[in-house]
């Protein structure tokens, strides 16, 4: 790969790598759900820079989130080919060194969390414990991207819970969904490694379908829509709202019909794809938040 990061020194570059900074997809459907909720919730209107603070919070705990991966991880990693050249796992960068950058990044997101009300803030810190479970999932269970939806569709609960009452079902149904998009787009993801996963012993949704994968991924885009369209139609009172999610249902099928190929290179350009479908589910939220 080329790009900025390329132009770092080649310590910098291994600890950018190691925050993955070059590859930010995950940055963006970390802070997707963030912004939905905020949206959702009627939150854009009155407290618009709070966009900013989840960009921030999503680029640094995102980033945490790889570091202490790739360490849970680093003996798996080294036994699947896209993952075998990761710092940690090549031996480029120490554990120690490694726990220390999580500790910097995880930092910048207490300065963010510092910035939301109390309710936001117990949210928030909810997620800790999914989150360092997550790495030891594939070991334990079939279904580890179900659990990666878990905690990559918190910031959903955290943006409502920023401006608005947690007992809301919307809420949960707005999380719910996300769920459900998570378990879709990241079995596309871990169609790349299905082969090398096999050997190494690890589990995913993708070897548990098999040749199914690809009827699993629409069910599971199917289950999200629906809990989606639920979600928006008790904010707003109208099942006209439902509507907004018409351009997300589309971009699904797209992601669908594409699946017939499930060649690497296309499960990643799929899996990179949701980016716009995550801003397509905020939009959305925008709409009906706003109105």
């Amino acid at each position: 790969m080329t790009g900025w990061i390329d132009r770092l020194p080649a310590r910098g570059q291994d600890y950018a790598r190691l925050a993955r900074l070059d590859r930010p997809a995950g940055t963006w459907l970390l802070f997707w759900p963030c912004a939905a909720g905020l949206a959702l919730a009627g939150g854009i209107e009155h407290k618009p820079l709070l966009l900013l603070w989840f960009a921030l919070g999503s680029l640094a705990m995102r980033g945490a989130g790889c570091v202490w991966n790739d360490i849970v991880d680093r003996d798996l990693d080294a036994q699947v080919e896209r993952t075998r050249a990761r710092p940690v796992a090549a031996g480029r960068v120490s554990v120690k060194a490694a726990l220390a950058f999580a500790v910097a990044l995880s930092l910048i997101g207490l300065i963010v969390l510092l910035q939301l009300r109390v309710t936001a803030q117990l949210v928030a810190l909810g997620s800790i414990i999914p989150v360092a479970a997550y790495p030891f999932m594939k070991r334990i269970t079939w279904w580890p991207q179900a659990w990666l939806g878990l905690t990559f569709n918190w910031g959903a609960l955290v943006g409502w819970a920023a401006v608005a009452p947690i007992t809301d079902p919307a809420m949960w149904l707005l999380w719910a969904g996300g769920i459900a998009w998570t378990l879709g787009y990241d079995t596309i993801y871990a169609l790349q490694d299905i082969e090398d996963d096999a050997l190494a012993g690890i589990k995913s949704s993708a070897r548990a379908l098999g040749g199914r994968a690809r009827a699993g991924v629409a069910v599971f885009f199917g289950i999200a829509l629906i809990l989606w369209g639920i979600s928006l139609w008790l904010v707003s009172g109208q099942w006209l709202a439902v509507a907004a999610l018409l351009p997300l249902a589309a971009h699904f099928g797209w992601q669908v019909a594409k699946l017939r190929d499930c060649a690497p290179e296309m499960a990643l350009v799929l899996f990179r794809s949701n980016r716009l479908a995550g801003g397509l589910l905020a939009g959305a939220c925008m709409a009906v938040g706003m109105a």
